[in-house]
């Protein structure tokens, strides 16, 4: 049994409730994951912050190729089925182009790499590591 359950809408905060509304309205559905976090409204909210602020960085194909990526690494086929599905509809990306997508893009491939990196080193990326993704913009 989980230590904690997801949510139902009637249960979720008043804090949590706009930013897992806009979750749910971008992707057309709310998985437990976001469900389960919005139970306390600082820490979903600042991680939505980060990730509106990450999309101003990184293209929706970037940012979706690195999550099925680390999901990858992780072996968490929850996580992988969650960011294929929004590889296929946020991104418009089929199974064949997100493969393709991460071969012929030097920028998208350099960031999903060192995604990697990050996640099988823990955080302990070397300055090799950095100034390749740097270098590749």
């Amino acid at each position: 049994m989980p230590r904690a359950a997801a949510l139902r809408p009637e249960q979720v905060p008043a804090a949590s409730q706009p930013a897992l509304d806009a979750f749910t309205k971008n992707i057309g559905f709310t998985p437990n994951m976001m469900a389960t976090f919005a139970a306390s409204p600082i820490a979903f909210n600042a991680w939505a912050t980060l990730l509106g602020s990450l999309s101003k960085a990184l293209d929706v194909k970037t940012r979706d190729s690195i999550g099925l990526a680390v999901s990858e690494v992780n072996g968490c086929d929850y996580c992988l089925t969650v960011h294929s599905f929004t590889a296929e509809h946020m991104a418009k990306l089929s199974a064949d182009d997100i493969i393709l997508a991460r071969k012929n893009d030097a920028n998208r491939d350099a960031a999903i790499q060192f995604a990697r990196k990050v996640i099988e080193t823990r955080g302990h990326v070397s300055d090799a590591d950095l100034k390749a993704v740097r270098d590749a913009g």
